[in-house]
């Protein structure tokens, strides 16, 4: 489970990069219940926090690198973004936005895996990152999509020293990978990671990518309200024995996310 003990990593942070600021904002504002605070727009750039019962829970700004696909970016906790970066380049990542100081903030970085699954990392200083975690209304899972789980265990171990687990899907569907940080016991699970033909992957060209899941309390009716404001529906809703009720979702712009409301504990 997520939390915001934020132990290194682990799921910090998360923003959207969205062609339209103010039509992003009004969608999960109308699926997730969650108020937008506009941090003000200059220079070519606009963006704000998203808050859910006054806890910041993720970000939002304009999408401005050309031909990029409007998408949810993770940041996993790091305690330094300098030696992560080594350590992505070690494993044969590449490194898309090199380790800077947000003022005091923090210090953060973007990658590529080898595959091309995009991620990031935050090496709090001030900030440490979400203040709402595994709630309703805030991120409670992780997930990668990929073509090739091994070379993405190898890579991710490599950078973040994370441990895996394998759990078989029904159906003779595969085999589901669990991630948990380093020295965390299970119940501390934050993600996921799914191999998935590359012709699945066509909403990154046939890349990997990461996702959000975000917990509410129904999600029938959180589907609905992805409909009613200019969303899609890729999956479900369905049930997942022992994971809970879930959908694949897509807002207005196609950024992906999943909705899920977790199965009794």
């Amino acid at each position: 489970m997520i939390t915001t003990d934020l132990t290194p990593g682990s799921p910090c942070w998360l923003d959207l990069g969205a062609p339209d600021v103010p039509a992003a904002a009004a969608f999960y504002g109308a699926v997730l219940g969650w108020e937008y605070e506009s941090m003000g727009a200059g220079e070519g750039m606009e963006g704000g926090m998203f808050q859910k019962d006054g806890k910041t829970v993720a970000g939002l700004g304009k999408l401005t690198e050309e031909g990029a696909r409007p998408a949810w970016m993770i940041y996993y906790r790091v305690t330094d973004a300098d030696a992560t970066t080594q350590a992505v380049e070690r494993a044969g990542g590449t490194v898309r936005v090199a380790p800077r100081d947000l003022d005091d903030w923090g210090r953060m970085a973007q990658y590529s895996d080898p595959s091309g699954g995009q991620f990031a990392v935050w090496q709090p200083g001030t900030n440490a990152g979400f203040e709402l975690a595994d709630e309703p209304g805030s991120l409670s899972w992780t997930e990668l999509y990929t073509s090739d789980a091994p070379a993405a265990k190898e890579f991710y171990g490599a950078v973040f020293d994370w441990q895996f687990s394998g759990m078989e899907l029904p159906g003779g569907g595969g085999t589901y990978t669990l991630i948990t940080p380093a020295g965390l016991p299970e119940e501390r699970m934050q993600g996921g990671l799914m191999e998935l033909p590359k012709e699945n992957l066509a909403l990154a060209g046939g890349r990997p990518y990461w996702h959000p899941v975000f917990n509410v309390t129904d999600c029938d009716a959180a589907v609905a309200r992805v409909t009613e404001n200019g969303g899609s529906v890729q999956m479900g809703p369905e049930d997942a024995e022992g994971v809970g009720r879930l959908a694949v979702c897509l807002d207005p712009a196609n950024a992906d996310f999943v909705l899920l409301t977790p199965a009794p504990s």
